[in-house]
């Protein structure tokens, strides 16, 4: 592994902390680069490892701020998703599915962009029963396909007018249970090796330093002015997987 690949191996990790404590957008940033030094599907499974741990330390740090009726409602449609991820997962090769991550990272955020002034209507309609289903259902496949879930999870939030503090809790919750449930998926694909496995333990620690980090970033930065950041790298980063 030549120096530069392990300079950016370790900003990945970094991004992924900093991502599950403070602005989930710059996860996307972590997805693209590992999804353009590594295989595609063995990228998945990788950076899955590395989720986990940033979810271990988002659950402990917001334990208390968790919405639970939001993530009650989004649940019963994951497993579905999962299992059509796996599906599709098991169907493509790498260079269908590097695309794919690319544009499905471009048009959550172009979506998220979209929505950032929504109407009052928006938050009563997306309370509904229908509007959860959907949103678990998207997050269940893009989550399995391209860890990409972070996106839909957003806008769902945001459309929903979720305060900051909740939805960091509610987001910590959401994706540790769901992140944990894709193992055996990944693991059944044969994407769990011992090289991966190796990878995930040595850049651990920087997730946790991320992790720290962006607790206290989230405390203290404008959210607003932070996500306009964020959208525009993931944008970048995606468009460089698109036409690779």
């Amino acid at each position: 592994m030549s120096v530069t690949v392990a300079i950016l191996f370790g900003v990945a990790a970094l991004l992924i902390g900093f991502a599950k404590t403070a602005i989930g957008g710059l996860s996307s940033v972590s997805i693209a680069i590992f999804a353009t030094l590594m295989p595609a599907k063995a990228s998945t499974a990788a950076i899955l490892l590395l989720l986990i741990v940033g979810d271990f330390m988002a659950v402990w740090h917001y334990r208390r701020d968790c919405d639970w009726s939001i993530v009650w409602r989004l649940v019963p449609a994951v497993l579905p998703g999962l299992v059509l991820g796996t599906a599709f997962l098991a169907a493509v090769d790498d260079g269908v599915l590097r695309r794919l991550i690319g544009g499905l990272l471009v048009a959550l955020a172009l979506v998220q962009l979209a929505v950032r002034n929504r109407p009052p209507y928006l938050t009563r309609l997306m309370a509904g029963r229908v509007p959860a289903a959907g949103a678990g259902l998207a997050a269940g496949f893009t989550t399995m396909v391209a860890n990409a879930a972070g996106g839909v999870m957003t806008l769902y939030l945001v459309a929903r007018s979720v305060d900051k503090r909740r939805f960091l809790g509610t987001v910590a919750y959401f994706f540790c249970g769901v992140n944990l449930c894709k193992l055996p998926f990944s693991a059944g694909l044969g994407l769990l090796d011992t090289a991966t496995v190796v990878r995930s333990a040595v850049l651990a620690p920087l997730v946790v330093v991320g992790g720290w980090a962006g607790v206290r970033v989230a405390r203290r930065m404008s959210q607003a002015r932070f996500e306009q950041a964020v959208l525009g790298a993931s944008i970048l980063a995606a468009a460089a997987l698109v036409v690779r």
